[in-house]
């Protein structure tokens, strides 16, 4: 319990600095919000003392902050400049679509690597050389290009997917989101298989093992009692790694098959100067990442309470 309490201290300190710098790093952009609330308009002095009166920009920076920190905890992180729409019913509409991309490119690279890095861990020879080949090829491609053929070969060629949209209904979904998944985790997925077998064949190497094997265990029982367990810590650190960083790759993916979700909002909001978006967007992101590291944290006490 000791140990969840400090992480979860640690936890909001980081929130609290994060916060601070999401608030005010976009206030250094030249112009800053005045920039665009007035366009292409000079303002006259009226105009601009109007503007500043109305969006509370001439209160102390530490005042504004608190105001909007406050706001931010409740859920409230103000309203759209450019869609005059509350920020928080903005992002709700547009979440569900990329927590299911995320979850969806999970599991893909969970299933997928620690398959492929056990088979490569486990079987030398082709199995091995297959395993490595394919696992270099997908972490040299980039995701945008691999996002680009998958959509020429099996949405405009073989049409057996569609090319944008998150489709209706828990089926449409998983049917519009199964390409956009595969190019989120296929890098991740390699990089995985990688870090497994590597895990694997250091664990089939220890004394302990081959102790196992000298008392006459059968090598399933070695591998499932004395090799996947002890494997498992750097694998789960690379799989929380992978997640959290598909979190912001899933900005990228959106943008290619026109999803709406929240990278494609973020991507927008950065064009048009929409401050309001922008700080509420990553603030949600470094949340995402730093409680997808708490988890992390807390499967090391599961896997190995020494830890």
């Amino acid at each position: 319990m000791s140990f969840l309490l400090k992480r979860l201290a640690g936890l909001a300190v980081v929130l609290l600095v994060a916060s601070f710098l999401v608030y005010g790093l976009l206030y250094l952009v030249p112009g800053g919000p005045m920039a665009f609330l007035l366009g292409n308009r000079s303002g006259t002095p009226e105009q601009i003392a109007a503007i500043r009166a109305q969006y509370h920009l001439d209160d102390p920076f530490l005042v504004r902050y608190a105001t909007w920190l406050r706001g931010a905890v409740t859920g409230d992180f103000g309203s759209s400049l450019v869609y005059r729409q509350d920020v928080s019913a903005l992002m709700a509409a547009r979440v569900p679509t990329t927590v299911l991309l995320v979850a969806y490119a999970t599991l893909l690279i969970v299933l997928g690597g620690v398959s492929m890095g056990l088979l490569a861990g486990l079987r030398r020879g082709r199995v091995e050389a297959l395993v490595n080949g394919l696992s270099s090829a997908f972490l040299a491609v980039p995701p945008f290009v691999i996002g680009v053929a998958l959509v020429i070969v099996f949405a405009l060629g073989l049409g057996w997917f569609p090319v944008f949209g998150a489709g209706s209904g828990f089926g449409g979904r998983i049917h519009h989101l199964t390409l956009p998944a595969i190019t989120l985790s296929l890098a991740s997925a390699a990089f995985l298989a990688r870090i497994t077998r590597a895990s694997v064949r250091e664990e089939l190497g220890r004394e302990h093992v081959e102790t196992a094997r000298a008392r006459g265990f059968a090598e399933r029982h070695i591998v499932r009692r004395h090799v996947l367990r002890n494997a498992a810590i750097p694998v789960v650190t690379v799989t929380g790694l992978n997640v959290a960083g598909l979190i912001a790759g899933s900005v990228v993916v959106e943008n290619i098959f026109a999803l709406d979700g929240l990278g494609s909002l973020f991507v927008r909001a950065i064009l048009q100067r929409d401050f309001a978006i922008v700080q509420a967007v990553v603030l949600v992101l470094v949340t995402a990442f730093v409680l997808i590291n708490l988890l992390v944290d807390l499967c090391y006490s599961a896997l190995d309470p020494r830890l």
